[in-house]
């Protein structure tokens, strides 16, 4: 099954270009917004089977979506691969597990994102299912931007590697764009 992931993305409109603030308070001059993909559930669950292929042999008991991008993706590949799916979320800025969801010691989790730039979501989720007695066995998502140093394996359908400028040397800037702050985490410029 050859899967094109990146003309599917464009397909749903979801790899933007403009000036872009990211939440690691870099600018780029393009931006994924999966949720554009994830309107579409058969395109999502084409794009999402390339993940489960990649880790289904890993013996997953439970997949984690940090919210907001990460809960559906991580319902459809626990759907995919007939394990449970669940999720984090911020309380008071602070990454947490809620709505009775349970880890019990020594499951092996995989979290599922949309997309990983520098991995900070993702390992604040790690340390709250770690805390909790779980296993992380890897990071799966739709698109890896090769930014992370994330110490796990990655489970990805795509790489994209976007370029990104320190808000103080950024060329956008420099030409007179303001730069827009897409996404769900909370930024305080």
């Amino acid at each position: 099954m050859n899967i094109d992931v990146v003309e599917i993305l464009k397909e749903c409109e979801a790899l933007l270009e403009g000036h872009f603030l990211l939440s690691s308070g870099k600018h780029s001059n393009r931006y994924c917004q999966c949720a554009k993909l994830m309107q579409y559930p058969d395109k999502t669950e084409r794009v999402i089977s390339i993940v489960a292929d990649k880790v289904k042999n890993l013996n997953i008991d439970v997949v984690v979506g940090p919210a907001m991008g990460g809960i559906t993706a991580a319902y459809e590949l626990g759907r995919q691969l007939g394990v449970r799916a669940i999720f984090t979320e911020r309380e008071n800025n602070i990454m947490t597990l809620r709505r009775g969801f349970e880890i019990k010691p020594g499951e092996k989790i995989l979290i599922m994102e949309d997309v990983v730039t520098t991995g900070k979501s993702s390992m604040e989720t790690v340390k709250v299912l770690e805390n909790l007695g779980g296993e992380v066995i890897g990071l799966g998502c739709i698109v890896d931007r090769k930014a992370s140093e994330i110490n796990l394996p990655i489970y990805s359908a795509v790489e994209l590697e976007f370029e990104t400028y320190e808000a103080n040397n950024c060329p956008l800037c420099k030409s007179g764009s303001t730069p827009i702050k897409p996404g769900s985490r909370k930024f305080s410029v």
